[in-house]
């Protein structure tokens, strides 16, 4: 993985120095609110219902042991003992007090970490494959890219003050696990005619009130050529793109507005003037990054056969292949039944770690559905992890099931939601390993948001469940039909909204209907394309 230079370094501690000052002058009274939000946000500081956040950032969800060591620590001093992992592949913490931030902040960058751009109107951490550099699938590895990415747009000059936040996902494979699709940018690794290797370019996807799938741009991008590419789009965005209205400043706006040909056009412009310039990056630079990122070495031990039934679910479920011989990788579930989706504990955080270093390279990987990855682990030693991650209780076995539910805090901890988020989840969870409905609905996804900024990405589930407000009351409605891996597609409103009893219910009819009504090894999308919406919604709405 990256380790940082010289420069890293040194910005990251200036801008500790920096914001402990900041935080010093608002404790004093020489800063109100209004005047210390724009820099705590730029620092990864949100002012929540019950206390400021802290979102620390885990470029492209990577993470070495020492680092998980550290965000159990902070947990643990810091905070309440828990962490909550994000679908933006960062972790939050919901109660640090505001004294204390500037001396988490360095403590993290003691371990090459920080929080810079989790949040503000600019660049955010590009999010990835978290089986980058290990699917057996990819053309290419992406994790070299999101750091060149990563390295161009920290503290970027020109893209600090974006009409509103911007996201990039980047993908290496075919089997796109990085929902390229539903982002400000996303980039597809392929090979071009000749062989060589760059970008298929998308732009203008989202979600949130206007959910927009992206629109391809271009074919292919010379490697060489990306951030120029990349300069283009961010331009033509940051002068374009509206200001007055925040609701509408995201760049599928701009997009929608402009149509599609209008803003290729003019992004092909200004990358015409800037190609073959000083954001050419030099094949020196690109093999530098490269060599961060080399492939792990085969293991050629034996694997010992295993009758335990709680292995072998766990292994069809939470073991993925590997590109290298004798290697898997492994999902440690963060979704024990009726807990809360994307929490681990900072002794989970600290075993973990040390299970990293002891079967798993010492690296971690985080998951846009809020779980971790170990990615490299030797086949012969799965039955050994599956025994210790049991006993931590992070072996459930539904990596990809309906019960792994994606959650945003909702309205336990946001001041922006209307509803709760997290009870639903729990709730749904309980209710599906009591109806036993989770093995037989297979890979499914059911993801909560709880306003309509949607953190938890419910446009993109295949059951998505989004919390309003209707007189006081919260209300969720039900949408089918979203997909955010491979072709990106936002789900359809079932009907009208249900209390969060009945939801919960209103999701277990849902899923019943799929298992009864699907042929053979039909995947959810494929079932309600065959049989239409008429089906669920005659269910779930009977009297």
């Amino acid at each position: 993985m990256y380790r940082y230079d010289e420069i890293d370094d040194t910005l990251v501690r200036e801008r500790v120095e920096e914001f402990r000052g900041q935080v010093a002058a608002r404790i004093k009274g020489d800063l109100t609110e209004d005047q210390f939000k724009p820099l705590r946000l730029m620092n990864g500081v949100y002012l929540q219902l019950h206390a400021y956040m802290l979102r620390v950032a885990i470029p492209y969800g990577v993470l070495s042991s020492d680092q998980l060591r550290m965000l159990a620590h902070v947990a643990r001093t810091y905070d309440r003992g828990y962490g909550h992992f994000t679908t933006r592949q960062n972790i939050q913490y919901n109660w640090p007090r505001l004294v204390d931030i500037p001396e988490i902040l360095d403590q993290l960058a003691s371990v090459e970490m920080h929080a810079i751009q989790t949040s503000g109107n600019c660049i955010r951490n590009t999010t990835t494959d978290p089986f980058a550099g290990a699917a057996a699938d990819e053309v290419s590895d992406p994790r070299p890219w999101c750091e060149l990415i990563r390295q161009w747009s920290t503290l970027h000059p020109e893209f600090t003050y974006l009409p509103r936040k911007f996201k990039i996902a980047v993908t290496g494979a075919k089997a796109d696990r990085a929902a390229i699709g539903v982002h400000d940018i996303g980039l597809r690794l392929v090979a071009g005619e000749n062989g060589d290797i760059g970008f298929e370019v998308h732009a203008g996807g989202g979600q949130g009130r206007t959910p927009r799938v992206a629109v391809k741009l271009r074919d292919f991008v010379g490697q060489r050529d990306l951030l120029a590419y990349l300069t283009a789009i961010l331009r033509v965005y940051n002068l374009a793109g509206r200001r007055d209205n925040m609701y509408k400043a995201r760049i599928k706006i701009l997009v929608e507005s402009m149509g599609a040909d209008a803003f290729t056009e003019a992004v092909e412009d200004e990358f015409a003037r800037l190609k073959n310039g000083p954001l050419t990056i030099p094949v020196e630079e690109i093999e530098r990054v490269a060599a961060h990122f080399l492939p792990p070495a085969a293991d050629p031990r034996p694997v010992a056969k295993s009758a335990d039934p709680a292995f072998l679910r766990w292994k069809a479920h939470n073991v993925k292949p590997h590109k290298v011989d004798g290697l898997r990788s492994v999902v440690v579930s963060l979704k024990p039944t009726g807990k809360t989706p994307g929490d681990a504990s900072a002794g989970q955080m600290d075993a973990l770690a040390d299970l990293a270093d002891r079967y798993g390279l010492s690296e971690i990987r985080v998951t846009k559905e809020q779980n971790l990855v170990l990615p490299h682990v030797a086949a012969a030693d799965l039955a050994d992890l599956h025994a210790v991650l049991a006993g931590l209780e992070l072996a459930t076995p539904n990596a990809g099931l309906a019960s792994d539910i994606v959650s945003c805090p909702g309205l336990d901890y946001c001041n922006l939601a209307n509803a709760r988020s997290i009870p639903l989840a729990q709730a749904i969870s309980k209710r599906l390993a009591e109806t036993g409905l989770d093995e037989p609905a297979g890979e499914l996804t059911i993801k909560i948001s709880g306003c309509i900024n949607a953190c938890g990405h419910h446009h993109v589930a295949n059951i998505g469940l989004l919390g309003v407000d209707k007189k006081g009351e919260e209300v969720y409605q039900l949408t089918v039909g979203g997909v955010a891996d491979g072709q990106s597609a936002v789900g359809k409103i079932l009907g009208p909204g249900f209390t969060a009893d009945s939801a919960v219910e209103a999701v277990l009819t849902v899923v019943r209907v799929f298992t009864e009504r699907r042929t053979g090894a039909e995947t959810f999308i494929e079932t309600l394309g065959r049989i239409g919406a008429d089906p669920f919604k005659e269910a779930v709405y009977a009297d």
